[in-house]
């Protein structure tokens, strides 16, 4: 367990080190800071509809998927593919660390940037407390829920990550391949046959949000989130067991 925590230590304080993380931070911040602003006075004229604006800012507009589309794969390009372009992949898989470690730890590196990438929107919370009462359950929810589908992104990128030397095709194809579940309710509504919109409607991304956002847990997503991480890190240990056999 402690070099998994190296690992992930190593990985965060590559991303505060590089330049380019502070590039993504002040785009991310920059970017969310404008959709709640532009929420917050959508909520506040007199015909403003019903709804809470956290809801709405947590998943509910298209542009917080964008910005999830574009950031996660972001974090996750330079995990590996960084790695075996500068040839310091070698040197990682000849140190005393099994490759679930590796993996791990890249991936808990990732998440921990991650979720500091979100932690100042808190703030936004703080800001709305001070004018209005808030239901704290259903807040808790939706960053529940921003916990669960970025670990689930991130996992596939870290995957696609361990396939590529370079970090722009790792960052593409990530993009892709999320794209792809984000558009999950067009299939769903498009399906005639039962089964499969019942299978569709189970990985639907965007219905989740809208239950996280009104504080509805559902055990069935929670499963779906946790078993598709761990389904993916464990392709990316696989996959890395391979390409360290070569």
């Amino acid at each position: 367990m402690s070099r998994i925590w190296q690992i992930a230590l190593r990985e965060l304080r590559a991303y505060f080190f590089s330049p380019i993380a502070y590039i993504v931070i002040t785009s991310f911040l920059v970017l969310n800071g404008f959709i709640f602003s532009a929420i917050l006075a959508a909520y506040s004229r007199p015909d403003a509809p019903n709804g809470s604006i956290m809801q709405v800012f947590l998943g509910r507009n298209v542009f917080f998927w964008i910005i999830l589309l574009l950031f996660t794969p972001v974090i996750t390009m330079r995990l590996f593919a960084e790695e075996r372009k500068s040839g310091t992949l070698e040197v990682l898989m000849t140190a005393p660390l099994t490759d679930t470690e590796a993996v791990l730890g890249k991936f808990l590196g990732a998440f921990f940037f991650y979720a500091a990438l979100w932690a100042p929107t808190l703030l936004y919370v703080v800001l709305l407390k001070r004018f209005s009462p808030i239901e704290g359950g259903p807040i808790a929810s939706s960053y529940l829920y921003i916990v669960l589908v970025g670990a689930f992104f991130l996992s596939i990128g870290l995957l696609i990550s361990i396939t590529t030397r370079s970090q722009i095709v790792a960052a593409i194809v990530s993009f892709v391949l999320m794209l792809l579940l984000f558009l999950v309710p067009v299939f769903f509504e498009q399906s005639t046959s039962g089964w499969i919109r019942e299978v569709l409607s189970y990985t639907n991304t965007w219905s989740h949000a809208g239950d996280f956002g009104k504080g509805l847990v559902d055990s069935r997503a929670l499963a779906y989130y946790l078993t598709a991480t761990g389904f993916f890190l464990f392709l990316s240990v696989r996959t890395l067991a391979a390409k360290r056999g070569r």
